[in-house]
């Protein structure tokens, strides 16, 4: 049987009570706040509860969020679907690779990859969507570069502490 959550470098695994730590480092790093828009920190309690809740199903919860893992196990990122419609058979996707280090190695690539592949073959997925900061040049490269395509613009659509910024839609059709 094909394991639809690992390719080439990555695996990706869900949730569990270690990655606490790990959730509070990247979730309270502001310097990653515009880009998940996110506006207060997170306590361990919240992150706690957050990941107690992870063990129920994408179709409950609309939501999944996934560790992306190396071959040797360390934990580099993390990919979300977010906003799941079963009806309409699409979601949003985000990633994050945390680490400057982690960054350009081909991870964030992979995991797209492998949630591309699993949103179609076991959640019955026929698209996926990303929203991106116009001057996020590095998402907005990785996501067309594994076969996301421009569908968008929405105008003044981030306010940052610079001003506003513009947010381009991306989708990916998928195919069986």
């Amino acid at each position: 049987m094909d394991n639809y959550l690992e390719f080439n470098n990555i695996t990706l695994r869900p949730l569990e009570p270690e990655d606490i730590g790990l959730l509070y480092t990247w979730e309270n790093n502001v310097s990653i706040w515009e880009a998940s828009n996110t506006r207060a920190p997170f306590s361990k309690h919240v992150l706690a509860q957050y990941i107690k809740d992870s063990v129920y199903d994408i179709y409950t919860t609309k939501q999944l969020r996934l560790i992306i893992e190396t071959l040797g196990h360390t934990p580099v990122g993390a990919v979300d679907l977010f906003d799941f419609d079963p009806y309409h058979q699409r979601a949003g996707i985000g990633i994050l690779i945390h680490n400057a280090e982690d960054k350009e190695k081909g991870y964030a690539g992979d995991a797209l990859r492998a949630m591309c592949t699993y949103a179609v073959k076991t959640l019955g997925l026929h698209q996926l969507y990303a929203n991106i900061a116009s001057d996020n040049e590095a998402s907005l490269k990785l996501f067309k570069k594994s076969g996301f395509k421009e569908s968008g613009t929405q105008k003044d659509w981030l306010k940052t502490s610079s001003g506003w910024k513009d947010s381009i839609t991306l989708q990916k059709i998928l195919s069986p």
